[in-house]
């Protein structure tokens, strides 16, 4: 009987890194990032790395969909955008792309 609070990630193939096994899915960098699947404790990393791929892919107009709710992530998303000197300007997207509910963002 295995113990149930040993690590056998090894055994199954599976590691810390990628505990669900096999390579990495690589997605595509569009010029829109959907928030609401991840965790709010990703979003600073996700944000960082999504702008880091799409400028380097040449992506300068960009749109994150960050949610109404009560504007945590919304105002998590805009003090990186602050901070990153790559930021021309950003904004409240237009209504019928999101709204409040996602941001716009100009890139050099």
């Amino acid at each position: 009987m295995k113990d149930e609070d040993s690590d056998d990630w090894a055994e199954d193939g599976l590691d810390d890194e990628n505990p669900f096994g096999g390579e990495p899915i690589v997605l595509p960098i569009e010029n829109v990032l959907d928030l609401h699947p991840f965790q709010p404790k990703e979003i600073r990393d996700v944000v960082r790395e999504y702008l880091d791929a799409a400028y380097e892919a040449g992506l300068r107009a960009l749109r994150i969909i960050h949610g109404r709710g009560i504007g945590v992530q919304r105002k998590a998303v805009r003090t990186l955008l602050e901070q990153d000197t790559r930021v021309k300007a950003f904004g409240d997207a237009p209504a019928e792309a999101g709204g409040w509910g996602a941001t716009w963002v100009e890139m050099e």
